[in-house]
């Protein structure tokens, strides 16, 4: 019997050269989506920018701003074809401890009502984070401040 190994997604820091791939999942999957200013300003800026990578192919990337103890999750994605197959979670993971690992003690988001995948995802990963920490993360889901636009959230460690 012989064991079968699976590629398994690697997290790396984003660069210029992955922005057509970056670009190409935006155009794919929004309707309106980052321009690639947004991410080059991003990267010169010196966030936190990271794709996921399965092998040479770009699965998903996310983009995070530390700075004074909080932090803000400016944009995860996921390209169609890896949705709902765990990546998203993957990736919010990541950018979670990464927050924590700069001294953020939460980390801020927003999201389109529309956009129930995005929802879904970040309820399942504070349930996650209820079952594993054992307290919840959020002091406020759902907010009403951004109106009918973008609903904010705040997980808190």
């Amino acid at each position: 019997m012989s064991a079968v190994l699976k590629d398994v997604p690697e997290l790396r820091a984003m660069r210029e050269s992955d922005l057509a791939e970056v670009m190409a999942i935006e155009a794919a999957i929004y309707s309106h989506p980052w321009t690639g200013g947004n991410f080059s300003d991003s990267l010169r800026a010196g966030y936190e920018c990271r794709t996921l990578r399965l092998g040479a192919e770009l699965i998903g990337y996310f983009v995070l701003m530390a700075a004074a103890g909080e932090a803000h999750l400016l944009n995860l994605s996921v390209a169609a074809r890896y949705q709902r197959s765990g990546h998203g979670t993957q990736l919010l993971r990541e950018a979670m401890a990464l927050a924590r690992g700069l001294g953020a003690r939460g980390l801020f988001l927003e999201v389109r009502p529309s956009n129930r995948g995005a929802i879904a995802l970040y309820f399942a990963c504070v349930t996650w984070w209820y079952w594993y920490m054992k307290s919840w993360p959020c002091n406020a889901i759902c907010s009403s401040a951004m109106a009918t636009m973008r609903t904010m959230w705040f997980m808190a460690w």
